[in-house]
């Protein structure tokens, strides 16, 4: 996977990530057009499918809501990195299979607009515009399979 930096801080919570008065929803497209709106109105609009969200330490945290990783996802970003991961999110997000990717280094040294190159199966994160290159704790291979199959879901669909 490659694509640009869009840099967050910490704690990132998942009222940031989808505010609470687009809840009344689940279509996947509708929360992605308002992923991220009360950080950056235009963030949407102005990323590319395949960039990267990079997030300092607890993200995701707050509620509980499948929400937030759904509307990442949906958005068309590839993975999101940071230092650390509120616990639900994190499993909402392998549930749905949206990777991510903890990497103390990486989410502290990489910079927005940068462009990465991340392969999951080594844990590696390639910084292109520097050339540094970071390790994250890779997935297990349980878990990418899930990731590549879409989520838990898919993963039982197909494995029934």
């Amino acid at each position: 996977m490659q694509g640009k930096v869009w840099k967050f801080g910490n704690n990132i919570d998942t009222d940031l990530i989808i505010p609470a008065r687009y809840l009344n929803t689940s279509d996947p497209a509708e929360l992605a057009k308002h992923c991220m709106e009360d950080a950056d109105p235009t963030w949407a609009k102005k990323m590319s499918k395949g960039d990267f969200i990079v997030g300092g330490e607890n993200f995701g945290c707050g509620s509980s809501r499948e929400h937030a990783p759904i509307a990442i996802k949906e958005v068309g970003v590839s993975a999101v990195i940071a230092k650390s991961f509120a616990r639900i999110f994190y499993r909402n997000a392998i549930n749905i299979g949206l990777p991510i990717l903890e990497s103390f280094d990486a989410a502290e040294e990489i910079k927005k607009g940068d462009e990465i190159e991340v392969d999951l199966s080594s844990g590696v994160i390639k910084d292109i515009t520097t050339g540094k290159t970071y390790k994250a704790h890779p997935f297990p291979e349980f878990m990418q399979k899930l990731i590549d199959a879409g989520g838990l879901i898919e993963h039982i669909k197909k494995n029934r």
